[in-house]
C-alpha cells in the first residue's frame, strides 16, 4: 500500500492542455499545403516584380526574357524574399503564413539567415532534377524535400 507524503506540499495543479512529450505531436506540412503557399508566394513576386519594372518602364510583355540583367534582379529578389522571410521570427513567407506553415531546423529552432538561403538555393538541384526533389515530399515521413534534407529543416504546421 502507497503511503501519501504529508509534508505540508500540495500537488501539482492539473494541466488542461496536456499534450504528449516528443515529437509526435508535430504535424508536418505536406506537398499540397506547400504547393498553395509556393502559387501564394510566386503570385505576389509575379505583382511586386511587375511594379518595380513598371517603375523602370519596362513592360512585362515587352521583355527579353534572355537579358542576364533581369534574371540576376529576379534570382536576388527571389533568394532575398524567401531567405529574409524564413529566418524571420514568423519563419515564413506569406504563402507559408497564409497556409499555416513555418519553416524551422530539424530541432526545432529558428533558421538563420545561411540557413534559409542555402535551402533557397537547394531548391535549385530540388527542380533540376525533374522535380523529383519536391515530389519526395509526398512520400518522406516528415514531409521533407531534397532541399529540406540538404539543408536540415523541416516544414511544420502551425495550426
Amino acid at each position: 500500500m502507497a503511503s501519501v507524503p504529508t509534508s505540508g506540499s500540495a500537488p501539482p495543479p492539473p494541466v488542461w492542455d496536456a499534450r504528449p512529450a516528443g515529437p509526435d505531436h508535430v504535424a508536418y506540412g505536406g506537398f499540397w499545403i506547400r504547393f498553395v503557399a509556393y502559387i501564394i508566394d510566386a503570385i505576389l513576386l509575379g505583382i511586386v516584380g511587375g511594379v518595380v519594372a513598371s517603375l523602370f518602364g519596362v513592360s512585362m510583355m515587352q521583355t527579353d526574357w534572355d537579358d542576364p540583367t533581369i534574371n540576376l534582379v529576379s534570382l536576388v529578389v527571389g533568394w532575398l524574399y524567401f531567405a529574409l522571410l524564413e529566418s524571420s521570427e514568423r519563419g515564413a513567407t506569406v504563402g507559408k503564413m497564409a497556409m499555416g506553415l513555418r519553416v524551422v531546423t530539424s530541432q526545432g529552432q529558428r533558421l538563420s539567415f545561411m540557413n534559409a538561403t542555402g535551402r533557397y538555393f537547394a531548391k535549385f538541384i530540388s527542380a533540376i532534377i525533374l522535380g523529383i526533389g519536391f515530389i519526395m515530399i509526398a512520400f518522406t515521413d516528415k514531409k521533407r524535400g531534397l532541399h529540406d534534407i540538404i539543408a536540415d529543416t523541416l516544414v511544420i504546421k502551425t495550426r
